[in-house]
């Protein structure tokens, strides 16, 4: 496990409530979008990154991390594994306050720039089931 509990805490309570997930799409079959619904019941503003920019659950979308035109407090992070280094690297270049690897996205490497760079990190874990939880 990557991120102990009371950096999933922090994460969770105290970074802030914008969170940009990367790879949410209107796709309803996808993780993505239970995952977005459940930060947003939680009181989450949730921002879509995808290619297609698709506006989903009321929010507009962007095609990536660096089109948001306001801060983000936590980038959280549906893409394969061979992907996901560059989008934390994007989190890192935005000024983003944290990142988070879903359950199965593994990158060692990219875990450790983050942190190096001084950002909160999570990896192979879910903040639908981290959240209810607190």
């Amino acid at each position: 496990m990557y991120g102990d509990q009371a950096t999933t805490r922090r994460i969770l309570t105290e970074l802030g409530d914008t969170w940009a997930v990367v790879g949410l799409s209107n796709n309803t079959d996808r993780a993505a979008y239970g995952v977005a619904r459940v930060l947003q019941q939680f009181g989450k503003r949730v921002v879509p990154v995808h290619p297609k920019a698709e506006t989903v659950h009321g929010e507009p979308g962007y095609a990536s991390l660096r089109d948001i035109p306001f801060p983000v407090d936590v980038v959280d992070v549906f893409v394969n594994s061979e992907l996901a280094g560059a989008v934390a690297d994007e989190a890192v270049a935005i000024g983003a306050g944290a990142v988070w690897f879903q359950l199965g996205v593994i990158d060692e490497a990219a875990y450790e720039r983050t942190r190096a760079a001084g950002l909160s990190m999570v990896m192979d874990r879910c903040p639908a089931i981290e959240i209810p939880a607190l």
